[in-house]
């Protein structure tokens, strides 16, 4: 394998710490640089990952000048998403944006069409999409294990998103308490709230589970917190042709499943004609019941290759390969899950049931 070069540019998601501690160690990556307007968000990485300070740029259009990535790793704030990928793309590079896809379907539409004119490829990062029991769900359903996929229930989230930082090291509340205000978390016009920091992933997940089946319509209730502008609590009901999903995102979680699962437990439950199973965030087995074992039995989950543990290592493979970016990354799942984000965010607030925007 070629070695690939890797820039990561906007540190507005802590997440920018996690994808690039994968590229460091990844064999065939080098960092060739970071970038972001406020160095201080990048310290931490810097040190790290021993980043020299001639690969370190407040400038993205030197960075990308300079350092000429195969890839770049964008982290930006979630109504970022289009802009940054605006700016980007006709540098002719690789990208991996972090969830969500983006604020609106509109937007993910205009970074479609921007890595489409530059030719390169476009990969939405969701998180989840590596953990290993849910892989080992994918796998299992497309066996036939359960029959057709009928109803996906989903719950996630987590005690909030300024609880902790990269690599999941927890911060204390009155870190929490400062940090508040000023987060664009919890700013409605930098795309905050749960709602669309985490529907994404169920619904993303879900419509890779099902093979990607649309919904007919959405019904969508978010609470309303006294002295936030977000929501940090959502329920979300789509109505299939062949029955109904749900999916729930909830900041303010009992405790954050890495460390102990809260309940109700982070991850899925996905129900088929044939049998169920359920598939929760970091657990070592996925508990499935069949016709054959109606009292249910648990499996271990399945060991990753190397290019399924993370995004970087995927992508690099598909580009490696000459292949697609393909799954719950690609642009072709992700949009529809971004459909089914955007026909929520329009219900909760007419408070009614929408149908599918597209």
């Amino acid at each position: 394998m070629r070695t690939w070069k890797i820039a990561g540019i906007n540190f507005d998601h802590f997440h920018m710490g996690d994808n690039l501690r994968f590229a460091y160690e990844h064999p065939a990556c080098e960092i060739v640089g970071v970038c972001d307007e406020q160095p201080p968000r990048m310290r931490d990485v810097v040190t790290r990952f021993g980043i020299p300070a001639d690969r370190v740029f407040t400038d993205y259009r030197r960075c990308l000048e300079v350092t000429q990535p195969d890839l770049v790793i964008l982290c930006p704030a979630a109504a970022e998403h289009g802009r940054w990928t605006a700016q980007v793309a006709p540098y002719g590079v690789h990208l991996i944006v972090e969830k969500p896809f983006a604020a609106s379907l509109a937007e993910a539409d205009a970074m479609i069409d921007a890595m489409s004119r530059a030719g390169r490829q476009l990969a939405i990062n969701w998180p989840l999409a590596w953990y290993p029991p849910h892989r080992t769900t994918k796998r299992l359903i497309d066996q036939g294990a359960i029959g057709q996929v009928i109803e996906v229930h989903f719950y996630d989230g987590n005690r909030g998103p300024l609880w902790h930082t990269a690599d999941k090291v927890a911060v204390t509340a009155q870190q929490v308490a400062a940090e508040k205000p000023l987060s664009w978390f919890y700013k409605k016009s930098h795309g905050g709230g749960s709602l669309l920091d985490y529907l994404g992933y169920g619904t993303t997940l879900a419509t890779w589970f099902l093979n990607g089946a649309r919904p007919l319509e959405v019904t969508a209730v978010t609470d309303e917190p006294v002295g936030l502008e977000v929501d940090e609590h959502a329920i979300v009901v789509a109505r299939y042709a062949h029955g109904l999903s749900k999916f729930e995102t909830r900041w303010g979680t009992f405790t954050d499943p890495w460390t102990h699962q809260p309940q109700p437990r982070c991850g899925f439950v996905i129900v088929g004609t044939a049998g169920t199973i359920s598939s929760y965030d970091y657990d070592p087995t996925v508990r499935v019941q069949d016709t054959q074992h109606p009292e249910g039995y648990d499996l271990p989950v399945d060991s990753l290759p190397p290019a399924a543990r993370n995004p970087v290592a995927y992508v690099l493979d598909c580009l490696e390969h000459g292949q697609l970016v393909d799954g719950p990354v690609s642009i072709a799942i992700s949009r529809i899950g971004q459909q089914i984000v955007d026909s929520a965010v329009r219900s909760a607030h007419e408070k009614r049931t929408v149908p599918l925007i597209d």
